[in-house]
C-alpha cells in the first residue's frame, strides 16, 4: 500500500502499455460518442482523420484505467476534486498500442491533518511511436 509520502513531486510512474483495436474504438464510441469518424469507416475516411479514431473520452477512460491498475489500486487514494484540463493533442488511431505515464506535479501535506496530503498529478498518453496523444492535469 502506498501513501501520500510515497508520491513526492517529480515522481514518474510508467503505467504500461495497452493495445487498442478498431473494434474496441467503435464499441466505445457507439455507446458514448457516436460521431461518424469514431464509428464509420467510410465516413471517417472522408474526414481530416482519414480513418476511424478513438473518442477523446475513450482515451481519457483508458488512461484512467491504466493509472488505477498501476498506481491507485494499491494506494490510499481518497478521491479527487477533479482536473483542470484534458487535452487531446493527436488522434488515437485504431490498432495502436498506447503507453500511459502518471506524473506527480505537486505534493502538499495537509495543514490540518498531518497523516495526509494532496498531490497534483498529470496523466500522459503516448502512441507506439512516442507521440503525446493526450494529457491531463
Amino acid at each position: 500500500m502506498k501513501y501520500f509520502e510515497d508520491f513526492p513531486a517529480g515522481t514518474l510512474i510508467d503505467c504500461g502499455t495497452r493495445f487498442v483495436s478498431k473494434d474496441e474504438i467503435i464499441r466505445f464510441a457507439t455507446e458514448f460518442d457516436p460521431q461518424p469518424f469514431h464509428i464509420d469507416d467510410v465516413a471517417a475516411a472522408k474526414t481530416h482523420f482519414g480513418g476511424v479514431v478513438a473518442s477523446g473520452w475513450h482515451s481519457g477512460s483508458l488512461a484512467m484505467r491504466m493509472v488505477v491498475d498501476a498506481v491507485m489500486h494499491d494506494s490510499s487514494c481518497m478521491g479527487s476534486p477533479g482536473m483542470e484540463r484534458m487535452r487531446w493533442l493527436k488522434p488515437l488511431r485504431a490498432n495502436s498500442t498506447v503507453n500511459v505515464k502518471f506524473r506527480v506535479l505537486e505534493a502538499e501535506p495537509s495543514k490540518t491533518r498531518p497523516d495526509r496530503g494532496r498531490i497534483k498529478v498529470a496523466f500522459e498518453m503516448y502512441d507506439d511511436q512516442g507521440v503525446l496523444l493526450m494529457d491531463t492535469i
